[in-house]
């Protein structure tokens, strides 16, 4: 009995030093792979930052090659604008930082200078056509993605800038800290179909809403929102009421 108990002993040390040699294995293997994913790591940065280097004009001044090299980035996990850490080498290689937080800027201006107009809710076509016209033809032409962007890294400042998908392909960009709720998605979807335009019995027609609940909607747009106009002249014979929403509304080049 004690022979055996003896054996059984050896037997647990022997299997309890080898599963501290496979840990002390793994250790070694693990540290050996970190190792060398940093080094691959900084080989692909310093290739990839050669590439950024090399192209940077192109990057800059071509909207179609840089949103191509963005979904390169995006494929791999890089964003090439926000970088590893602020004022990283991301940007001193694309040169970017400058560049978006001049595009940042400009958002800022033509959505603060239409807030009058349209309550702080613009249509995204409309954003940057006018930040297009803002920039002229040296500024170099921009994207919806640019834009997004962005309008991304705003976000932190807490103004509230948005991106907002109206579910049937259109974006609008929201500069104001409030929250669009479901009714109000609806008036927009409905008025963009209309030219802008939208009425209390245009929402019963269409959506099945009582009459109350479309007129609260529309009032709450108006009064509380700012993000749309009342025409109480509305119709042929002048007796109408009617609603328009700018941000839905087409404008014509100023």
């Amino acid at each position: 009995m004690h022979r055996l108990g003896g054996v059984g002993l050896a037997a647990f040390d022997r299997q309890q030093q080898s599963q501290r040699s496979f840990a002390a294995l793994s250790t070694q293997l693990s540290r050996a792979q970190v190792d060398t994913l940093h080094a691959q790591l900084d080989t692909f940065r310093t290739a990839l930052t050669s590439f950024a280097t090399h192209h940077r004009a192109d990057i800059r001044g071509d909207p179609h090659f840089r949103h191509l090299f963005q979904q390169m980035c995006a494929a791999i996990g890089v964003d090439p604008l926000a970088g590893p850490r602020r004022g990283g080498w991301w940007e001193e290689a694309l040169g970017l930082g400058d560049w978006q937080s001049e595009l940042g800027v400009q958002i800022v201006d033509v959505c603060v200078s239409t807030r009058e107009r349209n309550g702080g809710l613009i249509e995204m076509r409309e954003l940057v056509r006018l930040v297009g016209r803002l920039r002229g033809v040296e500024g170099g032409a921009v994207t919806e993605d640019d834009v997004v962007r962005s309008i991304r890294a705003l976000k932190p400042l807490g103004a509230g800038y948005e991106v907002v998908d109206c579910g049937d392909g259109r974006k609008m960009v929201r500069s104001v800290v409030k929250e669009l709720d479901a009714d109000q998605m609806v008036v927009l979807a409905i008025a963009a179909k209309q030219d802008g335009r939208v009425d209390e019995d245009l929402l019963v027609r269409e959506r099945g809403w009582t009459v109350d609940r479309a007129r609260a909607v529309l009032e709450n747009m108006l009064l509380r929102d700012g993000t749309c106009w009342l025409d109480d002249q509305d119709g042929p014979d002048g007796m109408g009421r009617a609603y328009w929403v700018p941000a839905a509304m087409e404008w014509p080049d100023e």
